[in-house]
C-alpha cells in the first residue's frame, strides 16, 4: 500500500496504525513527506533520528504507548495488591516487541510480580490465550499496546469479562466498552498533529525541521461498572486520580 501512494506521487503520505505503517512508509520512499503517529519512541524503533529535528523525510508524534507499560503493571498491583502473577498480552509480530518485553519484565522484578507472557497474532490465538490464563490461575491481565489488540478490543474484553480478570487497557475504548481500566495517551492529540503538521508541508515546510510531537497527558479511565460486576472495590486512590470514572 506504502509502495502505491508513492508510485500515485502523492504529495504528503499520513500513516495511522502505529509503527508498522510508519516503517512501511520510510522503506517505501526516502523523498515524499511521511507524516506518522506511532506508539512507541521514534528514535528507538528507527523511524528517525532525533526528536527535536528528525531530518529526512517523516515527522509526526508519538504516544510513547508502549514505554507506559511499566506503569500499568504498577497500576494493576495497587488494584490487585494479592495478585503475584501477572499476565500480559502481546504481539509477537510487533516491530518493538524486543524492546517492550525487556521494559515488562524489567518493570515486573522492579514491583516484585512474576510475568506469563502470552503471545497472540490472530482472533484464534487471543482465545487460546484466555484459555491459558484461566488454566494457570491467573487473574490480572495487562494488554500491551498493539494496533491488532485495538482493533479486537470488544473481542478481549468479552474474554476478560468471561473469565472474571482484573484488566488493564492501553486505550480509553477499552474501558468505553466494558474493559475494568485503561492507561494511556489522548490518541486524538496525535491525530490533530497528522493533520497540523500536513498542512504546514503542503504549505512549503520540510517535514524534517518539524520536531516530533510528544504526549502532553496521559488519562486514566476506570469502568465503575465493571468493578462491580467483577467483585472489585477499586481503591480510592485510584478513584481520586482517575480522569474519567466510566458508570
Amino acid at each position: 500500500m506504502a509502495a502505491d501512494l508513492v508510485g500515485r506521487k502523492v504529495a504528503v503520505i499520513v500513516t495511522i496504525g502505529g509503527d508498522v505503517a510508519a516503517l512501511a512508509a520510510k522503506a517505501a520512499t526516502s523523498t515524499l513527506p511521511v507524516v506518522f503517529t506511532v506508539a512507541t519512541d521514534p528514535v528507538r524503533s528507527g523511524l528517525v533520528s532525533n526528536l527535536h529535528r528528525p531530518g529526512g523525510n517523516l515527522t509526526g508524534s508519538s504516544g510513547y504507548q508502549a514505554e507506559l507499560e511499566p506503569k500499568r503493571l504498577g497500576l494493576l498491583r495497587e488494584l490487585r495488591p494479592d495478585a503475584t502473577i501477572i499476565g500480559v498480552l502481546v504481539n509477537p509480530n510487533a516491530p518493538y516487541i524486543d524492546a517492550q518485553l525487556n521494559d515488562i519484565r524489567s518493570a515486573a522484578a522492579d514491583i516484585g510480580r512474576e510475568v506469563v507472557i502470552l503471545n497472540a497474532s490472530t482472533i484464534a490465538e487471543i482465545d487460546a490465550a484466555f484459555a491459558t490464563l484461566r488454566q494457570m490461575h491467573v487473574a490480572a491481565l495487562s494488554v500491551a499496546i498493539d494496533a491488532f489488540f485495538f482493533d479486537r478490543a470488544t473481542q478481549i474484553v468479552v474474554l476478560a469479562a468471561r473469565h472474571g480478570l482484573t484488566a488493564l487497557y492501553f486505550r480509553r475504548e477499552f474501558a468505553a466498552v466494558g474493559g475494568l481500566m485503561s492507561y494511556g495517551t489522548n490518541a486524538d492529540e496525535g491525530y490533530r498533529v497528522l493533520g497540523v503538521y500536513a498542512g504546514r508541508i503542503l504549505k512549503g515546510e520540510e517535514p524534517g525541521d518539524l520536531p516530533i510531537q510528544l504526549p502532553t497527558k496521559f488519562e486514566l479511565v476506570i469502568n465503575s461498572s465493571t468493578a462491580r460486576a467483577l467483585g472489585i472495590d477499586v481503591p480510592s486512590t485510584l478513584i481520586a486520580r482517575a480522569d474519567e470514572v466510566l458508570e
